[in-house]
């Protein structure tokens, strides 16, 4: 596998994350018991939880059966689903980043609790999330939202609805959507911090039975669908130092190729995982600035107006 320069890549803000990263959940933890994992990955949200901003209130319910955290704001609703390998993760977690964006962007947000491998493997998280979207769908506008396996989920979902109750948009950030492993970044980035090429295989292991899944399953891997037509307009992040790069550029590739309005941005020097490090490094702050303006952009426009 080639050999990455990752000193010319990332700059010292960006280091001083991955080693903050480290102390709480090590390079190794992948491979580790699932207790473990999660203490350790909980650990590390509550040392990066940010806190949340003023004015911001939101409470815990059940939609769809499904254990659901509410922000509260206006329509339309921002479905936000978690990253966390489809192992670890939940509504602690992602807490203070579903109530920045709540907050940034005055849309009512609603974080969905899925349940998780090994426990539950595929497709259950799926299901879980396309329960709580249709039940959302019905009443009033939504745009998708997620991160890592969240942004997995959320473009499975919009797939799957985009004629029975479609979304108004998809951001997606440095999703996994299924690319092939053995080619481009997953080779480039084999051994990028934050996540390897191994990570993602151990994690897929996990998530499926037999660590098999059927390779038409565009529901587990969105990229491998065969019909790209009448998607919501989408905007995907990728991290340049991450195995999933290629993904988010494919994705929307496809996607403009059947006609419809995807945007696609890598962000120079990043890492998997650089939403918790938006507060402390100027590249992750200014590409959650982006994230802010597309779910606003793709929000505005379900209600008629352009911000």
């Amino acid at each position: 596998m080639p050999v990455t320069d990752y000193s010319s890549l990332i700059d010292a803000p960006t280091w001083g994350f991955i080693r903050q990263t480290d102390a709480f959940y090590p390079a190794n933890t992948a491979a580790r018991g699932i207790a473990e994992q999660r203490a350790l990955y909980d650990a590390m949200a509550r040392a990066f939880h940010h806190g949340t901003p003023a004015g911001v209130t939101s409470q815990d319910d059940t939609i769809a059966g499904q254990p659901c955290r509410i922000y509260h704001g206006a329509l339309p609703t921002v479905i936000y689903l978690h990253g966390g390998g489809f192992v670890v993760g939940g509504l602690e977690s992602h807490d203070d980043v579903c109530a920045e964006i709540c907050a940034r962007t005055g849309f009512q947000v609603v974080s969905v609790d899925y349940r998780l491998a090994p426990e539950h493997v595929h497709p259950a998280a799926f299901q879980d999330a396309l329960a709580v979207t249709k039940a959302i769908a019905a009443q009033g506008p939504y745009v998708l939202a997620g991160d890592s396996a969240g942004g997995t989920l959320a473009a499975s979902v919009a797939q799957n609805l985009r004629q029975e109750a479609p979304a108004k948009g998809l951001v997606l950030i440095y999703a996994g959507l299924g690319g092939d492993v053995d080619k481009g970044s997953y080779l480039v980035h084999a051994n990028a911090p934050m996540l390897t090429r191994d990570d993602v295989i151990c994690y897929a292991s996990i998530r499926f039975k037999n660590g098999r899944v059927s390779a038409h399953d565009h529901t587990a891997h969105p990229l491998l669908d065969k019909d790209f037509t009448d998607l919501p307009p989408t905007v995907a992040f990728s991290a340049e130092c991450d195995p999933h790069a290629d993904d988010g550029r494919d994705y929307c590739a496809r996607i403009t190729a059947a006609g419809g309005s995807a945007t696609w941005h890598l962000e120079r020097g990043l890492v998997h995982g650089y939403l918790r490090a938006r507060a402390t490094v100027p590249r992750a702050a200014q590409s959650f600035e982006r994230m802010i303006d597309a779910i606003q952009e793709l929000g505005a426009a379900t209600v008629g107006t352009i911000r």
